[in-house]
């Protein structure tokens, strides 16, 4: 009996480049399904729509991604999904964060086709893959990437809508929640972050995730 063909969803808001990633899947793996995304809301709805999918490709600096909370929110709600990151930044410590955040590959833009097509080969084949400049440096010290991994899909919804400068009020509305579920995640947020005030938790998300454009 026949492999049932992979099925692959690449998320990038340039088509150009999302054409380009679909076109090197399709020539490197016969009979793959390659369904493109502009942002991580289409993506996750195709996450949930569909029973099966082999790789998940995203871009870093595409909308709702917020940095690296994306790439933890999806790998929260979908672990057994490999992800791999696409960014048009060379930059190692941006590429070690990833990794710590889940992300099975880190592959720059820049990188020929043919390497970007072996790479997440390497991926699919269960393998870890990032650029020999990464390798050669260690993950940064920062254990704030380390609390932002724990919180759940939903605090990271929060967060992120924290840092946009919404109220409570707008967050429920947005989330469709109670007000008070929304402070009590606050309140978990604040604790999981070890900060004192949503302030600084928005000062040090602001800061985290303009690391990762």
């Amino acid at each position: 009996m026949a492999d049932a063909p992979l099925t692959i969803i690449v998320a990038d808001d340039h088509p150009l480049v999302r054409e380009a990633l679909a076109g090197a899947l399709r020539q490197a793996l016969s009979g793959a399904q390659v369904i493109g995304a502009a942002n991580l809301h289409e993506a996750r709805a195709e996450l949930e729509r569909r029973d099966t999918v082999d790789l998940l490709i995203l871009d870093l600096d595409m909308p709702g991604m917020d940095g690296f909370a994306g790439l933890a929110g999806v790998r929260a709600s979908h672990p057994a999904i490999p992800v791999a990151i696409v960014s048009s930044t060379r930059d190692p410590a941006v590429m070690r964060r990833a990794m710590e955040f889940g992300a099975a590959a880190f592959v720059p833009k820049s990188a020929a086709l043919d390497t970007i097509s072996s790479a997440l080969q390497a991926v699919l084949d269960g393998e870890v893959w990032l650029p020999a400049e990464a390798e050669e440096v260690g993950a940064p010290g920062d254990d704030f990437a380390r609390r932002v991994a724990e919180l759940t899909p939903q605090q990271l919804r929060v967060l992120g809508l924290l840092s946009q400068g919404k109220l409570n009020k707008q967050i429920a509305h947005e989330l469709s929640v109670g007000e008070a579920t929304i402070k009590a995640h606050v309140t978990a947020i604040l604790k999981k972050l070890g900060v004192r005030s949503r302030t600084q938790a928005v000062i040090l998300s602001r800061r985290f995730s303009a690391s990762g454009e």
